[in-house]
């Protein structure tokens, strides 16, 4: 018997329920007796599976079905999931494992989200602490769940968990390029990109016995497909994504208001913020030319400095001050050369054979300088958010 209110929140929403499978006989059948519970907008994937499937679903005349005979991978059947919703009219899709971990009940909870967060992805949420969660299950969610921070700056308990509500519609414009497990960090991540809002709801989960739980993840392979897509979007964060969103961002409110905002930001401390602007400087003078910026961001992870005041700082090195830079390079490495130095003038041309000639008083000078310049600013930042402050006092 179906819960007329719980059907009827799925109505209201335009919402439907989308669960892919392969090789979940055996359970298949219980799981989806308890989603008809709330819903009869049920499409099933069934994935090239081998098993009992396809006559398990023969009892079912009343959910949608896609199949194709040869497995393709659980991102693969999810899209073909979504695109099947969108051609119903669904807006929203939640979608649920088949191999019992999911429990039907949670169901209205993700609606219930909606209700408040009407354009994001919301993820139900596991509690990762209970005794019955295998240790490679929650070491997987902390290691993707720390990915997921570095790529998108969010931090969420489980982005893991498959038991998720899509806003279709707004995930169409997207050309994902994973068709396996990994498809699951893809599509959150480059949602969060696209500025979709992305938040959890807390869900129940449960976890067979070792010797009965049914799992497709191969852990050698699909972890190495897993690391290969986070190494490409780490680099397409830091080389574009976060530049992007800062200059897009300052754009909107004017650079310095946006610089500001990050300076006198209260949640930080003055000695973070001042070495942000420090370590910027020194990243910008560095002779890392071309990977300066991306080198600064992806060290401001690591060291958990202001981001926007890295970059920021790191930006020293455009095009006007190039030569300026190169100049006291030069001069400051004639303090380590010596006699065997090149006296340079600021009038004269820095030309590529005087940089490949004089490369070691070059290399040293620009480190010493970009260490004096990160010092002094660093420093000087500092100093002055503590003495506006007491003035403000």
């Amino acid at each position: 018997m179906i819960l007329a209110e719980s059907s009827e929140l799925f109505k209201k929403h335009k919402a439907g329920v989308v669960m892919p499978t392969y090789n979940n006989a055996q359970t298949l059948e219980k799981v989806l007796r308890g989603v008809l519970v709330y819903t009869t907008n049920v499409i099933v994937v069934n994935d090239g599976a081998t098993d009992d499937t396809a006559k398990v679903l023969q009892k079912f005349p009343e959910i949608v079905q896609v199949s194709y005979p040869v497995n393709q991978g659980k991102g693969y059947a999810l899209q073909r999931g979504f695109q099947r919703a969108l051609e119903a009219g669904c807006d929203y899709v939640i979608t649920i494992d088949s191999d019992g971990q999911h429990y039907p009940e949670d169901l209205p909870g993700f609606l219930r989200m909606l209700e408040h967060h009407p354009s994001a992805i919301i993820i139900g949420a596991r509690n990762m602490e209970q005794s019955s969660v295998p240790g490679k299950s929650s070491f997987g969610n902390k290691f993707s769940t720390f990915w997921f921070w570095v790529e998108t700056g969010l931090k969420m308990k489980d982005t893991q968990s498959g038991y998720r509500l899509y806003p279709i519609k707004l995930l169409r414009e997207i050309k994902f390029l994973t068709r396996k497990f990994e498809f699951e960090i893809e599509v959150l991540v480059r949602s969060a990109w696209k500025g979709i809002e992305i938040t959890e709801v807390p869900v129940n989960v449960f976890y067979p016995e070792k010797g009965k739980r049914i799992s497709h993840f191969r852990p050698f392979t699909d972890f190495f497909r897993i690391s290969i897509l986070n190494t490409f979007l780490v680099f397409i964060s830091i080389l574009y994504v976060k530049p992007r969103d800062f200059f897009r961002n300052a754009n909107k409110r004017k650079f310095w208001s946006a610089v500001k905002e990050q300076l006198f930001h209260p949640g930080e401390s003055d000695r973070v913020k001042a070495f942000s602007i420090g370590f910027g400087i020194f990243m910008g003078i560095v002779p890392l030319w071309g990977f300066q910026l991306v080198t600064a961001v992806a060290l401001s992870f690591l060291f958990r400095l202001n981001k926007a005041l890295v970059i920021v700082a790191a930006n020293i090195s455009i095009p006007p001050m190039i030569p300026l830079i190169l100049f006291l390079s030069y001069v400051t490495g004639a303090i380590w050369t010596g006699d065997k130095g090149k006296v340079i003038s600021l009038g004269d041309p820095i030309t590529l054979d005087v940089v490949q000639n004089n490369s070691l008083q070059y290399i040293l000078g620009a480190f010493t300088l970009a260490l004096v310049g990160g010092v002094f600013s660093a420093t000087l930042t500092y100093l002055g958010l503590k003495a506006l402050k007491s003035r403000k006092s």
